[in-house]
């Protein structure tokens, strides 16, 4: 049989042994612990991104694309760039992500709203959770805006004769006291442009104005600038209608009277129409063709019946030096 003592000694050392087996369990769970603190703490040690600024590209008088280079250290990073007129910067570009990868990365990002003609500076900004990592300033230069033409002829139509105004705008970068020339094509327009009036600066906005007296042919405009590449605008075309002098006359027949005038300029073939204007729109009366003439304008007369109410006369012209026109209203009481 087993004595007393030896029973206790053997549950005293069981004891025993398990307590030391607690120990050496909670001692590792603790070294499990803390070794998976310290990993998060060297890795952020060595997360600091790297950069460097790159060129500018695509860059015109109001935009550019920024490039840079960003390596985001094995740390999930994000970059940006600044840029400015001076080393202040002031403008910011939308921020985006590099990735988390140990390796380098182009990065880049458009920019809008620059002014033409100006320098302007930059730099890369990555940042994660280490810290901010900044670029070396860099340079490029805005583009001009090129220079445009824009005009009007008015009025258009002008009465047969008549005086217009072609005026416009010279637009871009350096528009100011540009010499600019109107040239003029007249119908049939077979001569081609030709210089009509002598050069004159723009304005301090880039404005001009030509007058043009005595117009008497549809004429095609344009304005052409004299630097050594030309700047041409769009043609404005100018409309010349013909001059019409319309009258009513007394006839002895009741109920008709006799409504005549001239068209000028004077070319046979031309369509006259005696209208009657109701609620707005003309209702044909009577007609005639343009047939007799003088040295300078057609005649026509013709007598109608009428009633009371408001008449006009309409020349329609299909030569294509001209274009049609109406006469004055015509009261009959």
């Amino acid at each position: 049989m087993v004595s007393m003592k030896k029973l206790d000694r053997w549950e005293a050392d069981m004891a025993d042994r398990q307590g030391r087996t607690k120990r050496f369990r909670s001692s590792v769970a603790a070294a499990a612990v803390l070794g998976a603190l310290a990993v998060p703490a060297a890795a952020q040690a060595a997360a600091l991104p790297t950069v460097a600024t790159g060129q500018a590209h695509e860059v015109s008088y109001g935009s550019a694309v920024l490039r840079g280079f960003v390596n985001p250290s094995g740390a999930n990073t994000s970059y940006y760039f600044q840029y400015g007129l001076t080393k202040a910067y002031g403008g910011q570009s939308t921020i985006a992500g590099a990735g988390g990868g140990t390796h380098t990365v182009t990065v880049s990002a458009p920019i809008s709203g620059l002014q033409p003609l100006s320098l302007y500076h930059f730099r890369v900004v990555a940042v994660n959770s280490a810290g901010a990592a900044i670029g070396k300033d860099h340079t490029f230069l805005t583009a001009k805006v090129p220079l445009s033409l824009q005009i009007l002829a008015s009025p258009n139509p002008v009465i047969f004769g008549g005086a217009v105004t072609v005026q416009g705008t010279l637009s871009g970068t350096e528009n100011a006291n540009r010499a600019v020339v109107l040239q003029a094509s007249q119908f049939p327009f077979s001569a081609g442009f030709q210089n009509i009036a002598n050069p004159q600066l723009t304005s301090a906005t880039g404005s001009f104005s030509f007058p043009v007296l005595g117009l008497t042919l549809t004429t095609q405009f344009r304005v052409v600038t004299t630097t050594s590449k030309p700047v041409i605008s769009q043609v404005a075309v100018e409309n010349v209608a013909v001059q019409v002098s319309s009258h009513v006359g007394r006839v002895h027949r009741r109920h008709y009277a006799r409504i005549y005038g001239t068209v000028t300029p004077a070319v046979d073939g031309m369509q006259v129409a005696i209208l009657r204007i109701t609620h707005g729109r003309g209702v044909l009366v009577s007609g005639t063709v343009l047939r007799h003439r003088d040295a300078t304008s057609s005649k026509f007369s013709r007598v109608v019946p009428v009633t009371r109410g408001v008449y006009r006369v309409l020349v329609r012209v299909i030569n294509g030096a001209q274009v049609s026109n109406y006469g004055q209203p015509l009261v009959i009481g």
